[in-house]
């Protein structure tokens, strides 16, 4: 894993750095979905036949890292109200 510093614009703008755009083959209108949890935001690169999946199957990577980390579903569901009441 390649490690580098980017900052935040003040437009909310983040660059990535040439050198994982081209190792990740990230090219312009490229789309990413975001997510975040305790400071800490991930981007997911969308491949074209990405976009096709289902839910469930984009979801697993993340719903392994919450079970890993003892989280149920009720903790999930309380997280999402939480987030919603704070919109």
């Amino acid at each position: 894993m390649q490690v580098e510093l980017t900052r935040i614009s003040e437009k909310g703008q983040i660059v990535i750095p040439s050198s994982l755009r081209k190792e990740m083959g990230i090219k312009k209108s490229d789309q990413f979905m975001v997510f975040g949890e305790a400071g800490t935001v991930i981007l997911k690169k969308i491949e074209t036949p990405a976009i096709k999946k289902t839910f469930d199957e984009i979801a697993k990577p993340l719903q392994q890292v919450a079970k890993q980390a003892g989280l149920s579903r009720v903790d999930v569901k309380k997280a999402i109200k939480d987030v919603r009441n704070v919109a």
